[in-house]
């Protein structure tokens, strides 16, 4: 244990500001002799783990607040050492006086992330399930809960370590031929090694896919809602917000900027914008607006393309489609053509993929949510398969695939088994990256940093 373990600390573990109770958390070796200290009631030094104990805490004879105290002897604690918390009346005075009089005793304030990260250090927790702690606490929808608690229970940490044990199997097998250089042994079969970096490779590309997927749900799926001017997309995004949330005008042109909000659907947080009319247009306000259009279908991650059958003809929504698609196809986004206004004039074509509705009389918007889902694959999310959504696992997944593309070079144009064996060190140092067997301090405060205090 490092001497920075051995310090006892402390922090409000509940959300600054006055309620009904706060909850201040001691971790570390001294945890218990320190409340024991300032509690009067039961000896706390005596007393079992997982239990809990009324009484009161003072500062000599003047009583600051009564309280109830939950007690987690290491082992049996999520830091794995010595925890206390006190659950005690929410005021911030309270609160404050508990915290400074903790600290007279012999603790220090905790730092962001810090009872996680010595989760991590004292094996815990790996460094993908702590960083599904901070995803968690910060998940919106349940979609997001999911994924985070997949990831905290170990859902990808055992994928990863099944892929890490293989290779290690083969990293040792041509470690001990370079043992026996010079007699010429191979004891890694290459059509074996070169079987199982192919099932790697397969296997790490699909993590990689499912990234985008990962990403649009702890984050929302940024959709668009494009059209030329005065076809219902602000009707539409006020009836799915079920709210007057955008300006509704039969004037050409209202929607002069884009206009944000959310909305959950099935447990996926879906992030709306409603764009500026696209047409050619003088005003230059207004070709601003058409201009951000443009810039936010780049971005996002579906389109919905909005259209009045009266007023489009075939022909011309054709040559559109065949625009848009092409730009969500350099994109990796999905595109959703939908036809208002059905109330009054049915869109009339042969056409199956155009969903047809009435964002006024807010007729057929099941439709439109269904196709959302659909259009981020949401039934994958239903499935037992890992889903990768933190940018950090993306980034060491595609180094990984990158060194084991070497490998595969290195089996198929046989090179010494010094290098192949370099490569596979390679593959597994990335690997190892995402759950924490190979770190330095730069990284665990880089990670640590972003988490709130108290956690």
């Amino acid at each position: 244990m490092s001497l920075y373990q051995e310090e006892t600390i402390v922090a409000l573990a509940t959300p600054n500001g006055i309620g009904a109770i706060g909850v201040i958390r001691l971790s570390g070796p001294d945890a218990i002799k320190i409340i024991n200290k300032v509690f009067k009631g039961k000896d706390l030094e005596q007393q079992d783990s997982h239990t809990i104990h009324f009484g009161t805490i003072r500062e000599g004879e003047k009583i600051i607040d009564e309280v109830l105290v939950s007690l987690f002897i290491a082992p049996k604690s999520y830091t794995k050492e010595n925890v206390v918390e006190i659950s005690c009346h929410g005021s911030k005075y309270i609160i404050d006086a508990i915290i400074k009089l903790l600290i007279k005793q012999g603790a220090r304030l905790a730092k962001a992330g810090e009872f996680t990260l010595r989760a991590f250090l004292n094996g815990g927790l790996d460094l993908s399930q702590a960083e599904a702690v901070a995803d968690l606490i910060a998940s919106n929808s349940k979609a997001s809960h999911q994924l985070a608690m997949q990831q905290m229970r170990g859902g990808f940490s055992n994928e990863l370590k099944a892929l890490r044990e293989q290779l290690i199997h083969f990293a040792s097998m041509i470690e001990l031929e370079l043992d026996f250089g010079e007699e010429d042994v191979e004891f890694a079969n290459r059509d074996d090694l070169k079987n199982l970096v192919l099932r790697l490779i397969a296997h790490i590309s699909h993590l990689i896919r499912s990234f985008d997927l990962g990403n649009v749900i702890k984050n929302g799926v940024p959709v668009v809602i494009a059209g030329k001017p005065n076809v219902g997309k602000s009707t539409l995004l006020n009836a799915l917000l079920n709210e007057e949330r955008a300006i509704v005008s039969d004037i050409a042109g209202t929607t002069r900027d884009t206009i944000e909000d959310e909305i959950n659907i099935k447990g996926i947080t879906f992030r709306f914008i409603d764009t500026a009319g696209i047409r050619e247009t003088q005003d230059i306000i207004e070709a601003k607006g058409v201009e951000r259009t443009f810039e936010k279908i780049k971005s996002s991650a579906v389109v919905i393309y909005l259209f009045d059958p009266e007023e489009t003809k075939e022909e011309e929504l054709e040559t559109i489609l065949a625009d848009l698609k092409a730009v969500t196809a350099q994109n990796n986004s999905q595109l959703i053509v939908v036809a208002n206004k059905a109330d009054i004039h049915p869109f009339k074509s042969s056409r199956a993929d155009v969903l047809q509705l009435s964002a006024k009389e807010k007729q057929h918007l099941d439709l439109l949510e269904e196709a959302l889902l659909q259009a981020v694959n949401v039934n994958l999310l239903n499935s037992d398969e890992v889903i990768v959504s933190n940018i950090r696992h993306l980034e060491a997944l595609q180094k990984t695939e990158e060194a084991l593309g070497k490998v595969m070079y290195g089996i198929d144009n046989p090179v010494t088994s010094d290098f192949l064996a370099m490569d596979i060190k390679q593959a597994l140092y990335y690997l190892g990256e995402i759950t924490g067997e190979v770190t330095t301090d730069d990284l665990l405060e880089n990670i640590f940093s972003k988490f709130c205090i108290g956690k």
